[in-house]
């Protein structure tokens, strides 16, 4: 199992940049898939980006263009470089791991980090 902890948080003014950090207590360079996800008061937590152990990449139509996902598995971190931030960003954001134990299908263990806080406001 991965123990995960999130860091880089904090206030921002809209339109600027944050960059996010998680990392992890062991490897994931092999058969772990990584993303961002966030929860934003009143609402349900949604996926903000993912990169699969073969690296590829897929974001939430919201931030698109914005933000960008990309993984150090020698450092065992995975950074969420967000641009551009809105009022709307504002979200606890959780780092996640999942376990692929069947490789093309849904079956997978999943980890998560405690959370960090991202707020975008004037």
């Amino acid at each position: 199992q991965v123990q995960l902890v999130e860091s880089g948080g904090g206030l921002v003014q809209p339109g600027g940049s944050l960059t996010l950090s998680c990392a992890a207590s062991r490897s994931i360079a092999t058969n772990y898939n990584m993303a961002w996800y966030r929860q934003a008061p009143g609402k349900q937590r949604e996926l903000v980006a993912r990169i699969t152990d073969s690296g590829s990449i897929n974001y939430a139509d919201s931030v698109k263009g914005r933000f960008t996902i990309s993984r150090d598995n020698a450092k065992n971190t995975v950074q969420l470089q967000m641009d551009s931030l809105e009022p709307e960003d504002t979200a606890i954001y959780y780092c996640n791991a999942k376990l692929i134990l069947l490789p093309n299908t849904e079956m997978g263990l999943e980890y998560w980090g405690q959370g960090t806080q991202v707020t975008v406001s004037a």
